[in-house]
């Protein structure tokens, strides 16, 4: 870990490994895709690599493509194999391997899905797979199974029976969009997606899931801002993991959200090598609110195939929340969930701070360790009752 990764400043890493390249290019975000790092012979001549990264390159066109932002890849350190933005988003060979517990499909969305695209697991909202492609392909991705074009199984998007199932499903008032990023469509093609649901009576917010702000800032440009905020109440959850990611060209994007009246939350994934300490949490979930970013959800890594590499023991989760816990503003302090395999949804797990609840009263202990008691509320006795109501009544005469 460096020390800079721990240092509250924003600062910019662009270029870095792009040097040549002009500003004007750089902040375009169609360069950036254009120019993505997605071989392994790119990836060669820009890092030193492991043997164990080279194999997973290799196997990684089977799988989950590899993509990565020139962007996003000035945050690595080439010479540093533990770098934990590398562990996010360079192939390794482990993922060649599933783990007995692993699943293809950990959160059970294929068996929740009446229209292909649209699932519908919890009573009152979807989740809506708009595109399976991605800016930058995260290693540890819950749909890896569908997302990037190159798995077994394709996303298929039914848009016009979607749609229809959201208009005869009165019950349905929140609209989650997702994939894949739907940051990547068209500023054009975006607001007649959210137009569509805008349509609809009963959906009464929409939220976007996306790690665009992220892995391709240049994306959030004055125009996208001012398309979204037609169609409030709107409210993007952002995909974080470390400090080093929120640049100054992160947090300048954010901004432009954030102005634009778009609640912004963020979700991180608990991983391995990369945010598994309450000090590396500490200072990632205070860059966040310096970028008026609300952490939102601790994740613990889903069974994903091939991810036992990156997930961490769910103690080791309790442990970073228990130390956030009193030792910085609840407003820092993410919800761990676990999202509960086969499609259970999202599970809260909280450190113990009850640690009895009998004879009326319950025992607790605080951040320090210290214990309190709590009492149950204690009934007025009726002789106080109609003292009370004879002195009231008495002062009416």
């Amino acid at each position: 870990m460096r020390a800079t990764d721990l240092d509250p400043t924003f600062l910019s890493h662009a270029p870095g490994y792009w040097d040549e390249e002009a500003p004007e290019k750089w902040s375009d975000y169609k360069w950036q895709l254009r120019n993505r790092v997605d071989s392994l012979a790119d990836l060669e001549s820009r890092l030193n690599l492991t043997d164990e990264e080279r194999a997973g390159v290799l196997l990684a066109g089977t799988k989950l493509a590899m993509a990565i932002t020139p962007h996003f890849f000035n945050l690595i350190d080439k010479d540093d194999p533990d770098c934990p933005v590398r562990r996010q988003i360079i192939p390794r060979i482990e993922e060649g391997w599933n783990a007995p517990e692993e699943l293809s499909d950990p959160c059970g969305e294929d068996s929740h899905m009446p229209v292909p695209g649209l699932v519908h697991r919890y009573p009152d909202r979807v989740l809506f797979l708009v595109t399976d492609r991605c800016a930058s392909y995260c290693r540890y991705c819950t749909r890896s199974r569908v997302v990037s074009g190159v798995g077994e199984q394709h996303l298929e998007t039914q848009w016009e029976p979607a749609f229809k199932y959201l208009e005869t499903h009165t019950e349905v008032r929140d609209v989650l969009l997702s994939g894949g990023d739907p940051l990547l469509f068209s500023d054009d093609r975006l607001d007649k997606i959210l137009t569509r649901l805008r349509s609809i009576p009963h959906i009464q917010f929409v939220r976007i899931g996306s790690r665009i702000p992220i892995f391709l800032p240049q994306r959030i440009t004055p125009e996208l801002c001012a398309m979204l905020k037609k169609h409030h109440p709107l409210f993007i959850s952002i995909h974080t993991n470390h400090p080093r990611e929120l640049t100054t060209e992160v947090q300048e994007a954010l901004g432009r959200l954030a102005d634009a009246g778009i609640p912004l939350g963020n979700q991180s994934v608990l991983l391995r090598g990369v945010n598994d300490s309450v000090e590396v949490q500490k200072a990632l979930v205070h860059k966040l609110l310096m970028c008026r970013v609300r952490p939102y959800y601790l994740y613990q890594c889903d069974l994903i195939n091939g991810s036992s590499h990156l997930r961490t023991s769910v103690a080791e989760g309790v442990s970073i929340i228990e130390g956030l816990r009193g030792h910085t503003t609840g407003y820092a302090i993410p919800q761990y969930v676990i999202d509960g395999p086969g499609g259970g949804g999202k599970i809260p797990i909280n450190p113990n701070y009850m640690i009895d609840a009998s004879g009326g009263r319950v025992t607790l202990r605080n951040y320090e360790g210290n214990i309190f008691e709590y009492p149950d509320p204690s009934p007025m006795p009726k002789s106080v009752f109609h003292e009370l109501q004879e002195k009231a009544l008495g002062g009416c005469h």
